[in-house]
């Protein structure tokens, strides 16, 4: 991997925190890492010999300081609160830092009518937090170049560039779809509870069974529909649980899902 500039957090919550742990990889070459949040109990726990990390309630200008000669500065706050922290700090930017933001439903061109320089907007997920994300990257109008914010989440996972008008469907794909996979694992739980198992012996079975079989896709190389195939033997069990949640028709169901979610991203976006 290339080495990447100082890099500058602001706000490390879940998204941002995640891509902190990325960056403190053994194998990342990064210049220098800055980090801001809002309180002192959370700005206390990540300073280190890699770190510098401010609170904005004991220091006012810390998010001016982290940004002051970075390279890349990522936007991990609220959507709301976007707008006004980037009027706060693009005084201090260097004409070349590219801005990245995390937050949904802030778009590029909202960005560019406040920095002058280049903007990216960026949809990580939870799983970034082991290495195993899948981040979709979408470039505003003055990007010509995505390759240093690629390699900067490539310490997370697995990335894919994409034009800005699919980041919000992709939101509700990889960014919810944990979500969705939790969900099933919950309900499937609460089944293998009511035929009689504890909840240890419950768990054991259905998080084993989501962990192998997402390990097994992975390793094999093979679709999922013919690792489905594999395990439906004609006239057998499986084939008849198969033909219950057909009856359900998850594909309609998904697609209603994923459907009311970008939705929901718009009704973000329009403020």
């Amino acid at each position: 991997m290339s080495s990447l500039p100082v890099i500058a957090i602001l706000g490390a919550g879940s998204m941002g925190g995640a891509i902190l742990s990325g960056l403190l990889g053994p194998d990342v070459d990064v210049a220098g890492i800055r980090v801001t949040n809002r309180t002192e109990a959370k700005a206390a726990p990540l300073r280190s010999d890699a770190v510098e990390s401010w609170s904005t309630q004991t220091d006012p200008a810390a998010n001016v300081t982290a940004v002051t000669g970075a390279g890349i500065v990522i936007i991990g706050v609220k959507p709301g609160m976007v707008p006004d922290l980037l009027r706060e700090i693009v005084p201090a930017l260097d004409p070349s830092t590219i801005i990245v933001s995390v937050a949904a439903a802030v778009t590029t061109e909202t960005m560019e009518a406040i920095v002058p320089g280049v903007v990216v907007r960026a949809m990580p997920n939870t799983p970034s937090v082991i290495g195993r994300g899948v981040t979709g990257i979408s470039a505003g109008s003055r990007a010509t170049d995505l390759t240093v914010v690629r390699a900067l989440f490539e310490t997370v996972g697995t990335v894919l560039e994409i034009p800005e008008s699919q980041i919000d469907a992709l939101s509700t794909i990889s960014g919810s779809g944990p979500a969705y996979v939790f969900y099933l694992i919950e309900q499937l739980t609460q089944t293998a509870i009511g035929m009689g198992f504890t909840p240890e012996q419950a768990r054991i079975m259905v998080d084993g069974t989501f962990v192998g079989a997402s390990e097994l896709l992975v390793s094999s190389g093979v679709e999922p529909g013919e690792l489905r195939r594999r395990v439906t033997s004609p006239h057998g069990t499986t084939e008849r649980a198969i033909a219950e949640l057909e009856k359900a028709d998850l594909s309609a169901l998904f697609d209603r899902a994923t459907a009311s979610a970008l939705a929901r991203a718009k009704e973000l976006a329009a403020g």
